[in-house]
């Protein structure tokens, strides 16, 4: 599942357009003496900042490299998953393409991805790249994508509703069994006010029972990818916390089958105590939804076991020429693989345009590209760092794990089991587990 995206921002950037042509086509051009690429994942008009930013910096690399001719297409969200893979397959795609984590090892099964072992390195940023995160794009020993940036799931708690309800804002629950208290405490608070919010419809639910799954121990699927394995107690005690926090302690409200908007249309208006959500979240709350960002905190994943991450890269298309492929790879490491520079790294700029510098994004780099991120982050940074540093904190002891394979179709099982626990008071919580693990079991045996 993907996160909200990287930045959100409201000024605007003058800067002249691309170009756009229609999507697909791997001539590399070489005619006109010019490699050229299509590339997508450029932000909408409709994000004016990141937009100006994202043409700024394929002008400047052109610029620098004369003899590379990068066509952007633009897109939101980035991926579409219910046209990506009849893109693949009738070579509409674009020859560097985004993609989420979970559809590395995808793409190279139906033999879509171009193999960069070769050329890897050439990309002078790869080798400052976590391992973990190098590692989701490399599938039997091959190299087939770039990693761009990461997400880890939190708790995202309003402070100021903390403060009413008598509990400290500094010392965020750690438990489920704390969250439980503290959302009874906030839905006290009586106006309407909501404890504790969670999804339970549009593959939401779904993602959010593996969050918490994970948070307690458990898993999703067994670890060679066969057999369901959320019938467990793990998975049990998922779906006991969010029935009593529901139908007991009635802290979660009465409107459920909730997706991401409405968490965040709660959390900003001020109406909401906790939900589930990576840091991406705060600047929307902020900018979109009315918070404030001195109101607005983060603490790691409650239960001290693990948390899930996502995020995102590009891979290579199969007819790529050679030549492509090393253009594609100078342009990832000038847009996004740079220390302090490019579209994500460019913190100075991010902040002269009102865009939110020093989330608590997970990182990417390693070594002295690490260190030189984080000093120009600081640097430039002008939200509440303060308020993150419980998540950063926490997440050093937490396991960092990954959704599990064909996610969207396992999440849309498990969001009618997170769905009926939440509208249904006597929902049988055994019957659920063991009909969402038979129809689990089918999805992977279907491969």
């Amino acid at each position: 599942m993907r996160s909200t995206g990287i930045r959100r921002t409201v000024a605007a950037l003058g800067v002249s357009a691309l170009a756009l042509t229609a999507c697909g086509g791997n001539t590399d051009d070489s005619a006109s003496g010019k490699t050229r690429i299509t590339v997508n994942c450029m932000p909408p008009k409709s994000a004016k900042v990141d937009r100006g930013f994202f043409e700024e910096d394929v002008a400047a690399f052109e610029k620098q490299n004369p003899d590379i001719d990068v066509v952007a297409h633009d897109a939101f969200p980035c991926q579409d998953p219910k046209t990506f893979d009849a893109k693949l397959a009738g070579g509409q795609m674009e020859d560097v393409f985004y993609t989420y984590f979970t559809d590395a090892r995808h793409v190279v099964d139906i033999d879509q991805a171009a193999d960069l072992t070769p050329y890897v390195k050439e990309l002078k940023s790869y080798g400052t790249i976590q391992q973990q995160l190098r590692d989701i794009y490399t599938v039997d020993g091959k190299i087939y994508g770039i990693p761009r940036t990461g997400y880890s799931m939190g708790l995202i708690y309003n402070r100021a509703l903390f403060e009413k309800a008598g509990l400290d804002p500094d010392r965020p629950p750690t438990t489920w069994a704390e969250v439980r208290t503290a959302a009874r405490k906030i839905a006290g608070l009586g106006g309407g006010t909501v404890g504790y919010a969670d999804y339970s419809a549009q593959n939401q639910g779904g993602w959010h029972f593996t969050a918490e799954l994970y948070s307690q121990g458990g898993d999703v699927v067994s670890p060679d990818g066969k057999k369901a394995t959320v019938d467990t107690p793990e998975g049990r005690a998922v779906l006991q916390t969010l029935h009593d926090m529901r139908w007991t302690d009635d802290s979660m409200g009465s409107k459920q089958l909730l997706v991401i908007n409405d968490a965040q249309q709660l959390m900003g208006s001020g109406k909401l105590g906790m939900y589930l959500a990576a840091p991406d979240n705060i600047p929307i709350l902020v900018k979109e939804k009315g918070a404030a960002y001195e109101d607005i905190a983060i603490a790691p994943m409650p239960g001290g076991r693990a948390t899930l991450v996502g995020g995102d890269g590009y891979m290579v298309g199969k007819k790529a020429s050679p030549a492509q492929i090393r253009a594609g790879l100078k342009w990832l490491d000038h847009m996004f693989l740079t220390p302090g520079d490019g579209f994500l790294g460019d913190h100075a700029r991010a902040k002269r345009h009102d865009a939110p510098v020093g989330l608590p994004e997970p990182r990417l780099f390693t070594g002295a590209a690490d260190a030189k991120d984080q000093q120009v982050k600081k640097a430039n940074a002008n939200v509440p760092v303060e308020n993150y540093q419980p998540f950063l904190d926490g997440n050093a002891s937490l396991e960092m794990k990954i959704e599990p394979p064909h996610a969207q179709q396992i999440y849309s099982v498990l969001d009618g089991v997170v769905s009926a626990v939440l509208t249904k008071e006597d929902a049988d919580i055994d019957r659920l587990l063991k009909d969402a693990s038979g129809k689990i079991d089918g999805i992977l045996a279907r491969g």
